[in-house]
C-alpha cells in the first residue's frame, strides 16, 4: 500500500526555486516541466517503495537521487515527509546542515 507524501514548505520553496532558476537560465518552460515531472514521478515511487532512497547518517531520513538533485524524505508511519530538495553538486556540509532536524 502506498503511503501519502507530504511536502514541508522548505520543499516546496526549494523545488520553486530550482524549477524558476531553469525557467530564467533557458528562458523556456520547457525543461522546467520535465524536471517537475521526474520530481513528481519520483514521488509516487517513494510512496510506493520508501526504502528505496539511499540511507543517510540521519534516522529514518533518505534520498533519492533525480539527476544532478537529491531529493531527502523522512519516512513517518503511514507518511513520507519531503524534507528538501538540494543540488546534489553541492557542498556535502551544506547538505547536511539543510536537512538536519
Amino acid at each position: 500500500m502506498a503511503k501519502r507524501v507530504v511536502w514541508t514548505r522548505k520543499a516546496r520553496l526549494d523545488r520553486f526555486a530550482i524549477l524558476k532558476y531553469w525557467q530564467k537560465r533557458n528562458k523556456s518552460n520547457t525543461y522546467s516541466k520535465k524536471l517537475n515531472k521526474l520530481f513528481t514521478q519520483s514521488a509516487i515511487i517513494i510512496s510506493k517503495y520508501p526504502e528505496i532512497g539511499k540511507r543517510t547518517d540521519i534516522e529514518n531520513v533518505r534520498a533519492k537521487i533525480i539527476k544532478e538533485y537529491l531529493l531527502f524524505y523522512e519516512i513517518a508511519g503511514q507518511e513520507i515527509i519531503v524534507l528538501t530538495i538540494i543540488d546534489g553538486r553541492r557542498d556535502p556540509n551544506l547538505i547536511s546542515k539543510r536537512i538536519s532536524k
